[in-house]
């Protein structure tokens, strides 16, 4: 299309583009904008007010002296790692058992998988401190139950990472398992005929048939599931605090950029932080593509 044909095609829509463009507009001051600015900030000491100093690269080699900042990767991508993997299993799973023909109630069920979704991060949070209360939460009064001593969860490393864990895997297994029953859903119901008169089993169908074919859905929910369990922040500042708990075994990545950027008002360093969390998730993201096409192969 020539450039004068373009512009008359333009001006003859002129009323639709101009109804769309406040959407353009909004986005680009409160998306795009904020991005090449934070790039800008990440080459720059400032805090909020006054001249911005111009520091190069010293951020960026700093962060790789930064011993808090290297425990915030490490308590991230443990928790992840406790997190995402169950959650994603378990996801299959309830899609599996939702797509079933002779199960009751579907509307139902799938209603409340989705909820937690729904809920209010800090009410989340606020519930599951008092499950995991060091002296009177639920899960150590059934412990106790049992006969064994309460286990000190929010002041134990480990505790806070399981703690931690447990809020997302509440939180995004029933919304993850929705999005992988609208993949099952997909599935020609032929195949799963076809499975049954050779005298498949349910295992041997879940094997062989369900999970091959919802593998592009699975390559979704794990990639939206390792950026968001980058991303993890008011789940360990509600739970722990803005310090991270005991040993800041609480303190992820996104937790320690809010510390250093609005906490102590260093919005370069802060910026930096931003960037190389994106590089993180970028390159963890890649390596989960990688490996669940492999298994596609």
């Amino acid at each position: 299309m020539k450039k004068k044909d373009l512009l008359h095609e333009i001006y003859k829509n002129r009323m639709i583009y101009l109804l769309i463009c406040p959407f353009f507009l909004i986005y680009a001051i409160f998306w795009i904008f904020p991005i090449f600015y934070s790039f800008f900030l990440s080459f720059h000491k400032w805090g909020g007010v006054g001249e911005k100093q111009l520091v190069g690269l010293f951020y960026f080699k700093h962060l790789l002296q930064d011993s808090v900042f290297l425990l915030s990767i490490r308590n991230t991508l443990i928790i992840w790692c406790l997190s995402t993997i169950p959650m994603v299993l378990i996801a299959i799973v309830l899609a599996f058992i939702l797509n079933q023909k002779l199960l009751k109630g579907k509307n139902f069920f799938r209603t409340v998988y989705y909820l937690p979704n729904i809920t209010s991060t800090v009410a989340i949070a606020i519930v599951f401190a008092n499950i995991f209360g060091n002296k009177y939460g639920i899960l150590n009064y059934f412990i106790s139950l049992l006969g064994f001593d309460p286990i000190q969860w929010l002041s134990l490393t480990w505790g806070v990472h399981v703690a931690i864990a447990a809020i997302v895997i509440w939180r995004w297994t029933g919304y993850n398992a929705i999005i992988l029953l609208a993949g099952l859903q997909k599935i020609p119901s032929s195949l799963y005929e076809a499975a049954s008169l050779d005298g498949a089993s349910t295992f041997q169908v879940f094997r062989y048939i369900t999970v091959p074919l919802l593998n592009p859905v699975i390559q979704f929910v794990v990639i939206t599931s390792t950026i968001g369990g980058w991303q993890l922040f008011a789940e360990a500042q509600m739970l722990v605090g803005s310090s991270g708990g005991i040993g800041k075994s609480g303190m992820t990545v996104v937790l320690y950029l809010y510390n250093q950027a609005f906490g102590n008002r260093q919005f370069g360093y802060g910026s930096a932080i931003s960037w190389a969390l994106v590089l993180i998730i970028g390159l963890c993201s890649v390596i989960n593509w990688m490996l669940t096409r492999r298994e596609v192969d």
